[in-house]
């Protein structure tokens, strides 16, 4: 394998540095969660304890009436209600 070396002036550097930064800050995750990675957001690991979130509205879901196994979860509403519990200390 034959290596190869770049060379470019500082400024074009930057300016490339800076676009990689921007296209990787601007990725945002999926909005829609399985059922593990909800219950990972949530610090929890009971199946049932995310149900009682999600019947008592507490978060957000998605369930499909030809696929009524496949729920699917808000990632914000998920981020939402964390927040709205968060307990602050002194």
């Amino acid at each position: 394998m034959e290596l190869k070396v770049i060379t470019m002036e500082s400024e074009a550097f930057y300016a490339l540095m800076e676009e990689i930064i921007q296209r990787v800050g601007a990725q945002k995750p999926p909005r829609w969660i399985r059922e593990q990675e909800a219950m990972e957001l949530l610090g929890i690991k009971s199946k049932s304890h995310l149900w009682s979130l999600r019947t008592n509205l507490k978060i957000e879901y998605f369930q499909d009436e030809d696929h009524p196994k496949l729920i699917l979860y808000d990632r914000e509403s998920i981020e939402r209600y964390l927040e709205s519990n968060m307990k602050k200390s002194l």
